[in-house]
């Protein structure tokens, strides 16, 4: 799909509407009945747009992906909306009232920010993603707050605004980039953006950015959702130094107080699982802290403690079994328990959890969880179920 321009007139509208529960498989018959009356060119730019929406319901939900328009690109890379609403609540509270959003993409983030009440000047260079950024403005009743500007981001005056939101192109042409400086437009030239912002600025960034790479003056947050770990943001005019993790729904947020790192102590009763947002915020002993534990290996990012103590920020496990690493003995325990569902954690192992699945067979009525790690540099199977 090279042009929205076509699906955006009456035709086109009534042909998305007509194709919109189009099963893929059954693309091919529906594209040769709609050719007889529709351009075929039409008819390919519905159906892509169709199947874009589809993937899209995962980050927007059934109801607003139904009615936007989307990029091939803009799908993979663009905020999921429950992220996007976060992070407009916070700017929001911080009492920002207007947003220049550099390298809006599709508009993720320019729509959660308008429903929060923001006015956005939403920014991109690429002419089909600006297109669909304003579309989608339009298709979900945002246009009076969201002004979509096709331009060089490095080129817009933002002093107009209270706050900036930067989200750089971390693809290129050969896929995921992870050097920060290798970012479109460079992270070094978004933290001079967002130091020029009159109340704060906010720079969406890989989850993987090491902590030395963080500005002194900024806060950093990684984020998750449902378990998932979904990107860090860098922050400017809020808590600089900071560092948190934040989980949702919920919202739920963990701040570090600068613990030193756990102990290694031998497996207790229970086994805490932190969340990837956490690991990734180094906040490991801030969860081992809550739980009164220590960690099973001094390089593994796995909580063991005598007691249980659920919080939001971990997941327990209890521990019915200790084991060094050996497979017979694992499918012996597991027939001897009729365990047929086998569910398998790593953290510090080279095993892969089909291959190991294929290896014991597990058959029974009965569930279980298996962690292959190390406990104090010894590779390790411990075996249990959630607490």
């Amino acid at each position: 799909m090279n042009d929205l321009a076509p699906l955006l007139t009456p035709e086109g509208r009534a042909l998305l509407d007509e194709v919109r529960n189009t099963d893929p498989a059954q693309e091919l018959a529906v594209a040769t009945r709609l050719r007889r009356e529709h351009p075929a060119e039409l008819v390919s730019a519905a159906l892509g747009q169709a199947r874009l929406r589809q993937r899209a319901v995962v980050k927007f939900g059934a109801e607003d992906a139904g009615r936007m328009f989307f990029t091939p690109n803009g799908v993979e890379q663009s905020t999921r909306a429950s992220v996007a609403a976060y992070r407009a609540r916070r700017m929001a509270d911080l009492g920002i009232t207007s947003v220049a959003d550099l390298c809006c993409g599709i508009g993720g983030d320019a729509i959660a920010l308008a429903r929060a009440g923001i006015r956005v000047l939403a920014v991109d260079r690429d002419p089909q993603t600006a297109a669909a950024a304003r579309a989608n403005a339009d298709a979900l009743g945002l246009a009076g707050l969201v002004e979509v500007r096709e331009a060089d981001v490095t080129e817009v005056d933002t002093a107009g605004f209270d706050a900036v939101f930067v989200d750089p192109a971390r693809r290129g042409g050969r896929g995921r980039i992870f050097g920060p400086e290798a970012y479109s437009p460079p992270l070094s030239w978004a933290v001079s953006a967002a130091r020029r912002a009159p109340r704060a600025a906010a720079l969406k960034i890989a989850p993987g950015i090491p902590h030395e790479a963080v500005p002194e003056d900024a806060e950093a947050e990684w984020i998750s959702d449902g378990g998932d770990v979904k990107e860090a943001v860098l922050w400017f005019g809020t808590e600089p130094g900071a560092v948190r993790a934040t989980l949702l729904p919920g919202p739920r947020t963990l701040l570090s107080r600068g613990l030193p790192d756990p102990a290694v102590r031998p497996p207790g009763r229970y086994l805490y699982e932190p969340d990837g947002a956490v690991i990734r915020a180094h906040l490991v002993a801030e969860v081992a802290d809550r739980v009164g534990g220590g960690l099973l290996d001094a390089t593994i990012a796995y909580i063991t403690a005598d007691a249980l103590h659920p919080n939001p920020y971990a997941t327990a496990y209890e521990i019915t079994d200790h084991l060094p690493f050996n497979v017979k003995k694992l499918k012996a325990l597991l027939r001897e328990r009729r365990v047929g569902t086998l569910t398998v954690k790593k953290r510090g192992s080279a095993v892969e959890p089909e291959e190991l699945r294929r290896k014991v067979k597990p058959q029974g009525p009965h569930a279980a969880t298996v962690f292959l790690t190390r406990v104090a540099g010894a590779p390790a199977m411990l075996i249990g179920h959630p607490a």
